[in-house]
């Protein structure tokens, strides 16, 4: 290990100077890798020991200057990771071995692409990459940890962890992107006959019901809006998503609205009155548009699939934004244009047995879920011929 550089185990973000965090934050990197996303989260108890999570995040300094960071977090439980390992777990379990507590490198409760080391522009990433894997071990076998696993990880950073240890697992999420679209109604060209006018029945419907949908910057929003989303996410993970989804509090978004608001964007349905009748909540960052929660207090034939897709598309095609990743869930954002693409995560199981296991059918899950892929994307309403 470099000498020079002192080691930090940090038991939150908050530890960790703002500024310092950020400036490892490259420009095209996704905007949840910023000190604010993660510090909302710990800072609002929605991710902390109490919950499941220990943060446990690796820092590298040089002085009083930050050169690398591992966000990281101890784990008893898979719950608010999207990567579902419980049949991992059970296998443990079966074989009377241990598969938690586990070391995890994650955005918490957050299901986006794109989750990396941070490193200084001045130091080689791959070093400390090294070195930060190095002391991640150290940890793991002084603490009874029994493996590393990190998830939703950004695709080239992935590619460079060491190969003999780390095992990749094939997932999927689902991205809408810009062909050069000059308006919606020429984004509907690409569909079928028949789903096209099916786009436009559903967006009728909504219309007829006296339902008006606009986009509203955070940043020209009050915090009674932030306040209607947590409401309104609650309603969603009430009506669907009980145990895995509800991490975030109220003070979560809260926190947002105070620190990290000229970030986000809400898609607002309204009707006689101003106050909202469904809510969506986007992250934007440069040319690119990430769908967080959703929630209505009414439930309207279409409304969802108006507020989370059409009007986003439509906001993204008149301001020339290329992409919008929808995350992970229901195979219905197919049909709105969406396209299902593989992502990976990497594991490190420290159990031989389990490592071997782990092994020998990772390759079976994996070509499983390509063709889950490949059969999605094949039930797609695109026009025949239309690229993938």
């Amino acid at each position: 290990m470099n000498t020079k550089l002192r080691v930090g185990i940090h038991s939150t973000a908050l530890e960790i100077p703002t500024e310092q965090w950020n400036a490892l934050v490259k420009e095209e990197d996704i905007p949840f890798l910023e000190w604010e996303w993660f510090a909302a989260l710990e800072g609002s108890k929605s991710i902390c020991p109490e919950t499941g999570w220990q943060p446990c995040h690796i820092s590298l300094w040089d002085g009083a200057n930050l050169a690398a960071l591992a966000p990281l977090y101890i784990k008893n439980h898979s719950w608010g990771e999207f990567v579902f390992d419980y049949f991992w777990a059970e296998a443990a379990q079966m074989l009377r071995r241990s598969y938690y507590p586990k070391l995890v490198g994650v955005i918490p409760a957050t299901p986006v692409v794109g989750y990396r080391f941070l490193t200084a522009s001045e130091y080689d990433p791959l070093e400390m990459q090294s070195i930060l894997l190095e002391i991640a071990e150290h940890l793991c076998r002084s603490q009874g940890i029994h493996g590393i696993h990190f998830l939703f990880a950004e695709p080239s950073w992935g590619e460079t962890l060491p190969k003999m240890r780390f095992i990749p697992w094939k997932h999927h999420h689902y991205l809408w992107k810009n062909q050069g679209f000059k308006d919606f109604s020429q984004y509907l060209s690409i569909f079928t006959k028949y789903q096209r006018k099916n786009i436009r029945k559903e967006r009728k419907e909504v219309a007829d019901a006296g339902i008006q949908i606009r986009v509203v910057a955070a940043k020209d929003a009050d915090q009674n809006l932030f306040q209607h989303m947590f409401r309104l996410y609650t309603r969603t993970n009430d009506k669907f998503a009980p145990y895995d989804a509800r991490y975030v509090n109220e003070e979560f978004f809260l926190t947002l609205h105070e620190t990290f608001r000229h970030r986000i964007l809400f898609v607002q349905a309204y009707g006689s009155v101003d106050s909202p009748i469904a809510l969506a909540f986007l992250v934007q960052k440069g040319t690119s548009l990430w769908g967080r929660y959703w929630g209505t207090y009414q439930e309207i034939k279409d409304l969802h699939f108006d507020v989370c897709y059409y009007t986003p598309i439509q906001y993204a095609i008149e301001r020339g934004i290329r992409t919008i990743d929808a995350g992970a869930g229901s195979p219905h954002k197919v049909r709105r244009g969406f396209l299902a693409h593989p992502h990976y995560s990497y594991h490190w199981l420290m159990d031989p047995l389990m490592d071997q296991v782990f092994r020998m059918n990772i390759d079976k899950v994996n070509q499983m879920e390509e063709e889950t892929i490949q059969e999605m994307n094949r039930s797609s309403p695109l026009k025949s011929g239309h690229p993938f």
